[in-house]
């Protein structure tokens, strides 16, 4: 979740693509709620400063309200309870949420909780459980959502920048994670649809509960962190550094509250202290190319305990992670040669030596193989008087499916993009440039996908002409 921690740190928010029309199954009690609250305060503490923050023992309780002026108050009960007795925000539920109020430990934006035992770096993580009990009202649009914050470094008073892991145990609205549905996931004893999608500087990958629920006891954290690496979403040599969890609010959100909630994180040995390396994977074999793009896949690694990934590298530089032995790399120049080697990786942090390297040229220019064309389309989906969220749709109008589609234009104003999802997206001046990432390239004929962004400007906001060139 991207918000604002202090009134002068500034955090980019993090939207979503347009809501789906239904929300997720309604509410129901997964588990039997956490019992064992501490004692309560003699008198309850309340804060309606939307940066407002209450010390609750060895957590931290804060309002985290970013996008939205509306009043917002939470109650703090002692113990770890804590409700949001005021709020009736009315945002759409296509953009940003107003609000995230949440309790955590760990170090959130060099906030830092006493007794947290973070940061610890992936590879070591031994064990990471949390329990949570929630009341969630029948109305309004809102997420219940576990926020996991890893950095490539032990601290960082500022975003995060290796991955943001968000675990959904409810959501009503018809609000959605980040980016897009990329699979489905039974970590941890539960069965969840998985999204991913890329910001500018971290990525995000949400596990989002099937059927809902309004309780987790004793879920295995870590196992749902090791399947996101095994993914490539989280970097084993990276740290968790912060633990939160809350209720993400666009509309209504009285009555939210936390019964109890506990997060526990420790160091121990992975895989029974594995630490042996995979085998290095067999040399690729290039299945395709095309102007902007190269097809991989390569002979599988073997690992004592089991691979969970592999890093591919184009010369002497990360061009993506997959869980799979097939990889696109997209977003490159025509009549280009490029260099290839394969890394696998396990679920201790033990990394392969390199494959063999395998060499590609991708071809002479756009709509190689022939009938290939795209339209783009430019939507303002928010704005908020200095800034704003942007939707693109890419189509393919030609007789055959695209491989990687481009799509330029040129602000007429100051307009700068901050953040994106769905597309691989650089500014300079006011010329912008969008390129597909290795999964949503390849469009059929008449098929069409998203991308989205945030921006920030002053004056006026005009829509950009925008051009789409597909290969």
């Amino acid at each position: 979740m991207t918000r604002l921690l202090t009134r002068t740190r500034l955090r980019l928010p993090r939207l979503r693509p347009r809501a789906a029309a239904a929300a997720l199954a309604a509410a129901a009690a997964l588990l039997l709620p956490v019992a064992g609250l501490q004692p309560a305060h003699a008198a309850d503490v309340r804060t309606c400063d939307p940066q407002g923050t209450i010390a609750a023992g060895d957590y931290t309780i804060q309002a985290n309200e970013w996008n939205s002026t509306a009043q917002q108050c939470l109650t703090y009960s002692g113990g770890t309870a804590w409700s949001v007795d005021t709020a009736n925000f009315g945002l759409g539920t296509s953009g940003a949420p107003a609000t995230y109020p949440s309790i955590f430990k760990g170090c959130h934006w060099g906030n830092c909780t006493p007794n947290s035992g973070l940061p610890i770096q992936v590879s070591k993580l031994g064990s990471a459980v949390s329990s949570w009990s929630t009341v969630q009202p029948a109305s309004g649009a809102y997420d219940v959502a576990y926020d996991l914050w890893i950095n490539s470094t032990p601290t960082t008073k500022g975003q995060p920048d290796g991955t943001e892991i968000m675990i959904w145990l409810n959501s009503r609205g018809g609000v959605q994670p980040f980016g897009g549905k990329t699979g489905t996931s039974s970590a941890a004893g539960h069965s969840w649809d998985v999204w991913t999608g890329q910001q500018t500087s971290w990525k995000i990958i949400s596990y989002v509960l099937q059927g809902g629920g309004t309780s987790f006891n004793n879920l295995d954290v870590k196992a749902l962190i090791d399947d996101a690496v095994s993914r490539g979403s989280v970097n084993s040599a990276h740290y968790l550094i912060d633990a939160e969890a809350g209720f993400e609010i666009w509309q209504g959100g009285q009555g939210l509250a936390t019964s109890s909630f506990s997060f526990s994180a420790s160091t121990g040995s992975t895989g029974g202290g594995d630490t042996q390396a995979p085998t290095a994977p067999g040399t690729p074999t290039v299945t395709g190319t095309t102007a902007s793009s190269v097809s991989l896949s390569w002979p599988a690694a073997t690992d004592n305990v089991g691979v969970t990934g592999y890093d591919v590298y184009r010369g002497g530089t990360l061009a993506g992670s997959t869980a799979g032995t097939s990889f696109t790399d997209s977003g490159l120049s025509a009549s280009t040669a490029y260099t290839y080697t394969v890394k696998a990786r396990d679920a201790a942090g033990n990394v392969s030596a390199a494959s063999a390297a395998v060499t590609a040229t991708t071809g002479s220019g756009p709509g190689n193989g022939g009938g290939n064309g795209c339209t783009a389309t430019y939507s303002n989906t928010n704005d908020w008087g200095n800034g704003f969220t942007a939707d693109v749709t890419v189509t393919n109008t030609g007789t055959a499916a695209t491989h990687g589609w481009k799509v330029t234009w040129t602000y007429g104003g100051n307009q700068h993009v901050t953040n994106s999802w769905n597309a691989n997206v650089t500014q300079s001046g006011a010329s912008v440039t969008a390129s597909s990432l290795d999964w949503n390239g390849a469009l059929a004929p008449s098929a069409a996908t998203h991308f989205g962004f945030q921006g920030t400007y002053s004056g006026s906001n005009g829509t950009p002409t925008l051009s789409c060139t597909a290969s």
